[in-house]
């Protein structure tokens, strides 16, 4: 018998009890929506989590910095001999460089100013990065552009959290306090930064120096706004609160501020002199795959300096989300066992109704294997079905789903949903809802095979 002619012998027969045969391929539509959704809730939940990552600062990006600092903080009572081994600088970031799957490393220089606009201020945290690295840093503008290079002053990206933080010098409240945005306009009005931030208190407290005299007003620097990043101002990544700039111009403005004095942030001798040279607060690394990550991590490590990355929460979270798979799958698949077991009894239902006609087949000189794949055939149609059906609800229940979680606004981020059906999970439900019923259907198409072929003709 030709395949052919097996697939069309097996479609005909299913639909010769059209009841019996659609509430069997709704067990396995109900089976198969169960597990596909059940799966996609818990792909939903794993992706949700790697969005969250990547907004505090990437899944393949490590942070480099001193032993025992964190971000800055420096021992002052280290020798100038242990600075130039340990402090970071572009020695070690080519250092960095050259280990392998470092697809990228480049240094960051972090300090404080006082931010004022009109009556209002606030505290910035002050990062120098290079201009073109700015955007591997994952920072997207919504106005403005980038710093550019070698501009001779200091432009500056304000994180759109930024403007939330303004507030007013004399009542001291801000969008925070009152829920009103200061009248602020961070690409049109003047800026004014005051790195020395001591200085100014001191000033303005009557404060006097070392030797006596009383403490001089420190510069305020006119800041021409480059950009400011997009978003609302509480749409929080790991940018959002800081103000980048070109490092170069920075570290120019902080050597003419702090002339013979320390750099706030920056190490110093044993007898609290800032180095001639200043040193990175921390450097950013690209490794090439997630999966290298801790490789490079302890290559670092081993170098001597504090290396950090997303990499062991990464791992600890796909992990949960693994086993919340399962079991949301094992939950699901209960549904389609129930499934498979209605398979076996429509197929066994089936051979005792058409015994005559296996006899028959038999007597013609049928090969028994035809007989079997004819049965197996229209187990399998059940699942093919089933599952397609069933596939097409679960999209339908998944877009059901995703649109109640996003009007709850749970706050994790559920731009992508909660429910998530990626293109391989889609077809191999559809392949497992086919095994299933062929499994099913295996040994209802034994017992045909098996049939004595004078017993089966002489049955009525």
């Amino acid at each position: 018998m030709k395949f052919r002619d097996m697939l069309r012998m097996s479609g005909s027969s299913l639909w010769k009890r059209k009841v019996r045969t659609i509430l069997t391929v709704l067990g396995v539509v109900i089976g198969t929506a169960s597990i596909v959704v059940m799966i996609s809730l818990g792909l939903g939940l794993s992706r949700a989590s790697m969005a969250e990552i990547e907004q505090y600062g990437g899944i393949t990006t490590i942070t480099v910095s001193e032993q025992g600092s964190y971000y800055g903080d420096y021992d002052d009572s280290e020798s100038s001999a242990q600075a130039s081994q340990e402090h970071l600088d572009d020695e070690v970031v080519e250092q960095i460089l050259q280990i392998e799957h470092v697809k990228d490393a480049y240094p960051l220089l972090e300090t404080e100013a006082l931010i004022t606009c009109g009556g209002f201020q606030t505290y910035g945290s002050i990062r120098g990065v290079a201009p073109e690295k700015m955007e591997g840093l994952g920072i997207k503008l919504g106005q403005g552009q980038f710093p550019e290079e070698n501009a001779g002053q200091l432009q500056a990206v304000y994180g759109n959290m930024i403007i939330g933080d303004f507030y007013n010098e004399k009542t001291g409240e801000g969008y925070w306090y009152s829920g009103e945005m200061p009248d602020i306009d961070l690409m049109t009005d003047t800026i004014m930064f005051i790195f020395d931030i001591d200085a100014y208190y001191n000033f303005l407290w009557g404060g006097t120096s070392e030797d006596g005299t009383a403490v001089q007003m420190p510069k305020k620097r006119i800041v021409q706004t480059a950009g400011v990043m997009e978003g609302g101002v509480e749409d929080y990544s790991s940018n959002s609160y800081y103000v980048y700039c070109d490092i170069d111009e920075l570290k120019k403005i902080l050597k003419k501020e702090f002339k013979n004095k320390a750099i706030p942030g920056q190490p110093t001798t044993a007898s609290g002199k800032s180095y001639k040279e200043i040193y990175y607060t921390t450097i950013q690394v690209n490794v090439d795959d997630m999966d290298h990550v801790q490789e490079v991590q302890s290559a670092i490590n081993s170098m001597g300096y504090q290396a950090s990355s997303n990499a062991e929460w990464v791992e600890s979270m796909q992990g949960q989300y693994t086993y919340i798979q399962l079991a949301l799958g094992g939950i699901g698949a209960v549904s389609l066992i129930v499934a498979a077991i209605g398979i076996a009894n429509t197929m066994m239902m089936s051979i005792y109704e058409r015994t005559k006609e296996i006899g028959i087949m038999k007597v013609l000189g049928c090969d028994m294997r035809n007989i079997q794949g004819m049965f197996l055939l229209e187990a399998g149609y059940i699942g093919f079905i089933g599952g397609t059906v069933g596939l097409a609800l679960s999209y339908g229940l998944s877009a059901i789903i995703n649109m109640i979680v996003k009007s709850l606004e749970l706050g994790m981020n559920m731009s992508f949903g909660i429910s998530y059906i990626p293109l391989w999970l889609a077809l191999v439900s559809i392949i497992f809802a086919i095994f299933v019923g062929m499994a099913a259907g295996f040994f209802p198409s034994l017992r045909a095979m098996k049939l004595s072929p004078l017993a089966a003709i002489r049955n009525e």
